[in-house]
C-alpha cells in the first residue's frame, strides 16, 4: 500500500519537478491510501491559489484511492508520533495512517527524510 503525502499530491497536480516521483503511487488507485487529512490540506491550498471547483475536482480524483477517517485509535498513535518524531498534527496523523496500514508514505517534505517506511524526495 501507499500514502502519498499532501505535498506529494500538490505537486503531482500542478506538473512539478517531482510530479513524476509521485505518478506510480498516485496512479495505482488499488493500492493508495489516502488520509482525510490530505483531503483537507489540498483543497485548502488548491482553492486558496485557484478555486473552489478546482480544489473540489482535486479531492474527487483522490478519492479514487482508499480515504481512510480519523479515530480515536489513530489519533492516539498520532499523538504519540507528533511527541516521538515532532511533527505537526497534520504530517503526525499522515504518518500515523501510513504506519496503521503498513503503507508507504511518499513525500518530499524534509521531516520525513530519515523515517522508516518513507519514499522521500528533496523538493527542486
Amino acid at each position: 500500500m501507499n500514502l502519498v503525502h499532501s505535498s506529494g499530491w500538490l505537486e503531482y497536480f500542478v506538473g512539478g519537478r517531482n510530479a513524476g516521483f509521485f505518478a506510480p503511487a498516485i496512479e495505482n488507485t488499488k493500492l493508495l491510501l489516502v488520509s482525510a487529512i490530505n483531503c483537507y490540506e489540498v483543497y485548502k491550498r488548491i482553492a486558496e491559489q485557484r478555486d473552489e471547483n478546482a480544489a473540489m475536482r482535486a479531492v474527487a480524483a483522490m478519492q479514487e484511492g482508499i480515504v481512510v477517517g480519523v479515530s480515536p485509535d489513530l489519533a492516539i498513535l498520532a499523538a504519540r508520533l507528533a511527541l516521538e518524531v515532532k511533527l505537526p498534527m497534520a504530517d503526525s496523523v499522515i504518518l500515523a495512517t501510513a504506519r496503521t496500514h503498513r503503507a508507504t508514505l511518499w513525500t518530499q517534505d524534509s521531516d520525513f527524510a530519515k523515517l522508516a517506511g518513507v519514499k522521500y524526495v528533496a523538493k527542486r
